[in-house]
């Protein structure tokens, strides 16, 4: 039998831009974090920002998602100027966050936690369909937040932005400190929510699952995309990596 779709098709045809940031600028207070950003995402994609420590990768992803005071330059989002838009308006047009802290409450269960974020755009996925992509969560469904392992609660924050109708998903550093067999369930996720059309830009450090997910990387230093290639080059560009990240 075959597997159940988890949600409707996006809006966006497959392989047209969704996302292009143009000369992204961007300060926390006097600092200046980004110099100039520029990199583009396509509908369907997964394309992940790589860099070290304090490149300026989850700026970039607060950028888009207007929780950065400062910024300038150009974010259009579906052919429309985001770059003055603010997050509620933003979280409207289907772009969803998902932080590397998680933002889990501790005050509340895994349920709350779950239904807590309002459905901005129809075509979110219904609990039952979330439960097929973590079916933990349906056995941990009154526990408190915070009693959850680091890889039921990375679930619960994905899960969170997937009730949203949010086609275009944000993740930051998802995999940061869980197990490896945890990591390999964030990246089977991963896989299912591209097959299902949703669009995906992802912050990682961990180069190695990256790889198992990206159709495309951005090298991001010094608030700056440096270089850039797609899955197929990835090859031939492994010596650069060396040398980029350290892998």
């Amino acid at each position: 039998m075959a597997e159940a779709k988890l949600a409707e098709a996006p809006a966006a045809a497959a392989g047209a831009e969704v996302l292009a940031v143009k000369d992204l600028q961007a300060w926390y207070g006097e600092s200046h974090i980004l110099h100039g950003i520029n990199f583009n995402v396509r509908a369907g994609e997964v394309v992940t920002l790589l860099g070290r420590n304090g490149a300026g990768k989850t700026t970039t992803l607060k950028s888009v998602m207007g929780i950065i005071g400062k910024r300038s330059g150009s974010i259009r989002f579906d052919n429309q100027e985001i770059i003055r838009a603010s997050s509620d308006r933003i979280a409207r047009k289907g772009i969803a966050f998902c932080p590397e802290e998680r933002g889990i409450f501790s005050s509340l269960d895994v349920k709350e936690n779950l239904m807590l974020p309002p459905v901005v755009r129809s075509g979110g996925l219904s609990l039952e369909q979330i439960f097929t992509l973590f079916p933990n969560l349906k056995e941990r469904l009154s526990s408190q937040g915070t009693k959850l392992s680091g890889g039921e609660q990375q679930m619960l924050a994905i899960a969170r932005i997937l009730r949203t109708g949010a086609r275009f998903l944000m993740l930051d550093e998802p995999t940061e400190g869980l197990a490896p067999v945890i990591i390999q369930q964030i990246g089977h996720t991963i896989a299912r929510l591209k097959s299902e059309g949703f669009t995906i830009l992802l912050v990682e450090q961990n180069f190695r699952f990256a790889s198992t997910v990206a159709d495309r990387y951005y090298i991001v230093e010094h608030g700056k995309v440096i270089d850039g290639f797609s899955n197929s080059e990835l090859s031939a560009n492994m010596d650069k990596l060396h040398t980029y990240l350290g892998v």
